[in-house]
């Protein structure tokens, strides 16, 4: 079955803390970062939040991007989901990664409408009844017990 889309989310360790907390080079940072991936912008807003930090978020043709900054940690969390075979959100992150220059990276692909994927409709977690079996088997016997005439 086809997938829907590609969805990045990764996790910059160790950015500029001057970087994260300035509006426009965040805003520079992902209009190079969109126009590398040839992605198509459709829409840019942003919040600053007081003292520090801010999400930038971008409306795309393909779906969106967006970053997450908390410069008093050195961190941003960055978004990419992205629908259609041509696009290429592993191209945004780079060009996001070459501008940001994190001292570490943690990056998860996920794979958005793979609705056949048999990982997806398996359960994730074994669970076992023998637990709840024994609460309850010794429930009756403190019952039992307690219920005994003396």
């Amino acid at each position: 079955m086809k997938i829907t889309g590609k969805h990045l989310t990764v996790d910059m360790y160790g950015c500029n803390f001057e970087k994260l907390n300035n509006l426009d080079f965040i805003r520079s940072a992902m209009l190079i970062a969109i126009k590398e991936a040839n992605l198509t912008l459709l829409n840019f807003t942003y919040h600053q939040f007081e003292p520090l930090g801010l999400t930038a978020i971008a409306l795309l043709a393909e779906s969106h991007m967006s970053i997450h900054t908390y410069p008093e940690l050195s961190f941003a969390a960055v978004d990419v989901f992205t629908s259609g075979d041509p696009s290429r959100p592993d191209r945004a992150i780079a060009t996001l990664k070459s501008i940001l220059k994190p001292e570490r990276t943690k990056i998860t692909n996920i794979r958005r409408g793979d609705f056949i994927s048999e990982s997806d409709i398996r359960p994730k977690v074994k669970v076992s009844i023998a637990p709840l079996r024994r609460v309850r088997s010794t429930g009756a016997r403190v019952l039992r017990f307690l219920s005994r005439t003396k």
